[in-house]
Formats: structure tokens, C-alpha cells, sequence
């Protein structure tokens, strides 16, 4: 098992949403409402003249657990949908040692 985490801006969290209830590869996926910080954020597309004024980016994390056979559809399923140009954002993909219900 793979977790695919990916931060993106959270103008597209709707968008991604949609695409990921689409995929029969996941059964589930998480939002969490972060913060982006960093020097990077000055050339984001995604930059709003209030995100620079409070300093830090609305961003959304999204958690995925995945079998390993699924990351890459996955993925490429995500990067089509950011394919007009703009980068989506960033994503990792760890193992997963053992899961289940408590």
C-alpha cells in the first residue's frame, strides 16, 4: 500500500474532488486546509493580491491511500486535469507499513 499526498492551491480543491470520486481506484480520500509558506509562493499563478498581503497561500492536503498498482493512474489522471499550463501543485508518495480501522 502507497499513501499519495499532494498540497494544491485550494481554488481547485472542488475540481479535484470531482476527478477523485470519478477514479475507481480510490475508495477515499482526505482534505485538510493548510498554509503554504515559502519563497516559491511569489511566482505562484495561484497568487491573489490578499495572499500576499496575510503571507501565506490557501492551500488543501490530500491524503490518498492507494494499492501500488493504482498511483500512477492515479496521478496521471490528476496531471491531466492540470494540464492548461498551470501547475496544480506538489505531491510525495510514501509506503505504507500497516493500516486499518480502530
Amino acid at each position: 500500500m502507497k499513501v499519495l499526498i499532494m498540497i494544491v492551491h485550494s481554488n481547485s480543491q472542488q475540481d479535484l474532488s470531482d476527478l477523485l470520486r470519478s477514479l475507481t481506484q480510490i475508495e477515499g480520500f482526505t482534505f485538510s486546509h493548510v498554509e503554504g509558506h515559502g519563497a516559491k509562493e511569489v511566482h505562484d499563478p495561484f497568487l491573489s493580491a490578499r495572499d500576499m498581503v496575510v503571507g501565506y497561500v490557501p492551500r488543501v492536503r490530500v491524503d490518498i491511500l492507494l494499492d501500488d498498482s493504482h498511483v500512477d493512474t492515479v496521478l496521471d489522471s490528476v496531471r491531466a486535469m492540470s494540464s492548461g499550463g498551470n501547475e496544480l501543485g506538489v505531491f510525495w508518495v510514501t509506503n505504507v507499513q500497516n493500516s486499518g480501522r480502530l
